[in-house]
């Protein structure tokens, strides 16, 4: 889980370094930060477990910070989503940043296909209202994260990814 916020953290620094938005990428690195600093304290409180064993303190500890991992991962994919949405300029020739940016690319354009057949089949009220009864969701990066085939044999022991290794190699 550690190394997984890792990940989520470098992908969200490559965003907010090419988000064209300033204001989307201010909030897109100080949700980083958050999650930097949740998964770094989560790396603690497991050695730290680790090494003491087993009490229900130290479990409810261990569980209670990767709940607020999981919270704070939500919270880059979210600030991702709208810096993607605002617009991201060109990655250099780095195939890291070419493959955060094709992902994110991905992501965009499966939600204006979905905004363009929701426009067609608009299920509208009286009122010109969207009906939400049978309308199906927007695509979300989280959901096109949880869509990632897990790739396990490809994650490091540590956080920092081996050489030649790419952020979405490593499952998030």
């Amino acid at each position: 889980m550690v190394s997984d916020g890792q990940v989520v953290v470098k992908f969200g620094n490559i965003l907010a370094k090419h988000c064209l938005d300033q204001r989307c990428s201010v909030e897109l690195l100080r949700a980083t930060e958050h999650t930097q600093s949740i998964s770094s304290q989560l790396g603690i409180v497991a050695r730290v477990k680790a090494v003491t064993g087993e009490s229900r303190a130290s479990s409810e500890l261990l569980l209670s910070n990767v709940q607020n991992l999981i919270q704070a991962v939500q919270h880059v994919l979210r600030a991702a989503e709208a810096a993607c949405v605002k617009g991201l300029g060109q990655p250099p020739a780095d195939p890291e940043e070419e493959e955060v940016a094709a992902f994110c690319q991905q992501w965009r354009k499966n939600l204006t296909q979905h905004r363009a057949k929701e426009a067609l089949n608009s299920d509208r009220d009286e009122l010109g209202l969207r009906k939400t009864r049978g309308a199906k969701a927007e695509p979300t990066l989280i959901s096109l994260v949880q869509e990632q085939p897990p790739r396990s044999r490809n994650v490091p022991k540590h956080p920092n990814p081996r050489k030649g290794q790419t952020v979405m190699d490593r499952h998030l």
